[in-house]
């Protein structure tokens, strides 16, 4: 089905995965959803992936997605797995050239005003796993550079890599700790707009950052870095699309549509680029994981980020023509009292 480096690439991934035969039996099946599902792979492959995922409509919406040779995107399935447990998640359906069908499992969070605790999706976690090694590598590095130079201009920039190392080694750990619930707290956007600012311009070959801000807007409700890991992807993909200029607008946006309910107000927070836009062959498709427009690119960034969004009950979504892309990260605003 994949060359062996993207075969390895798909079993080591956090987003859960399944091959299913024509006959409607599991043919492959990576450790991510064999965990969510409580059925280990040696279990799984040869049954019936309705005995694993219990909604029997799903069996008709496999074979109408292998039949017609088109994928299918089904939004908030509800269905049983292990010990009698219900799940809801995103199911993505996409036939395969031998008639099998490759199944995408993204798991739903939880509306965090219940502040449940629940843990994150299984994307998240597996690219927690993914980033510790290398960050502890950079980290180390960092300290080096930071002992031997004389400059202080680059002795601060090693204190800037150290930081950020430390703040993604810190997020990877809540990611990967029970529960991984977001740290939930007060958040001035704009402060965080301005430390993004001070990254991206430190990095090689940065665009121009220009500002729109709307200086009226209260404090948010969020986790911090995540919100800022949301925001670092949306810039360096502009930059590494070929953007010359970055623009962050803030805006409120009243009467909201985020997911199933309306909001009476959300913060809006816009990052638009004058690259040469998003290809028409990727629209459709572009926040699913293993999705870039880059050759070197994992397909991971934009699935985060919008994983992170859905996390705060809000969302990510994107407008974009040659010339002006716009990702705009909405953010559900507290009713404030007077």
């Amino acid at each position: 089905m994949h060359a062996p480096d993207q075969a390895d690439l798909l079993t080591l991934l956090g987003t859960g995965l399944a091959v299913v035969s024509i006959d409607g039996r599991v043919a492959w099946i990576n450790p991510a959803l064999g965990e969510f599902l409580e059925a280990g792979p040696r279990t799984a492959i040869g049954q019936h992936l309705t005995a694993l995922m219990r909604e029997p409509a799903l069996a008709g919406q496999i074979d109408r997605a292998a039949l017609e040779r088109r994928a299918y995107n089904l939004r908030a399935v509800t269905f049983g797995v292990a010990r009698g447990r219900e799940v809801t998640a995103d199911l993505i359906l996409q036939p395969l050239d031998d008639g099998r069908v490759l199944i995408e499992v993204h798991p739903l969070a939880p509306d965090l005003s219940t502040n449940t605790g629940t843990p994150l999706s299984a994307t998240l976690r597996g690219f927690a796993h993914e980033v510790k090694n290398p960050l502890a590598g950079l980290r180390g590095a960092a300290q080096l550079l930071e002992r031997r130079v004389v400059d202080s201009d680059l002795r601060q920039l090693a204190q800037m890599v150290i930081s950020e190392a430390d703040r993604l080694a810190a997020l990877a750990d809540g990611l990967l700790r029970h529960g991984g619930a977001a740290r939930l707290g007060p958040v001035n956007v704009h402060e965080l707009l301005e430390r993004l600012e001070g990254l991206v311009v430190a990095e090689v070959d940065a665009p121009r950052v220009r500002h729109d801000f709307d200086p009226s807007l209260p404090d948010s409700v969020g986790d911090p870095d995540r919100l800022l890991q949301v925001l670092l992807n949306l810039t360096r993909n502009a930059s590494e699309a070929g953007a010359s200029t970055v623009v962050l607008r803030t805006r409120v946006e009243h009467g909201a549509r985020l997911g199933e309910r309306t909001v009476r107000a959300a913060l809006r927070v816009d990052v638009m680029d004058d690259g040469p836009g998003v290809a028409d062959d990727l629209r459709d498709s572009l926040f699913q994981p293993l999705v870039s427009g880059r050759a070197d690119g994992t397909g991971l960034g934009l699935a985060l980020s919008r994983e992170i969004a859905l996390e705060h009950g809000g969302d990510l979504r994107y407008t974009s023509r040659p010339g002006e892309t716009v990702f705009s990260l909405y953010l559900p605003m507290e009713r404030h009292h007077d």
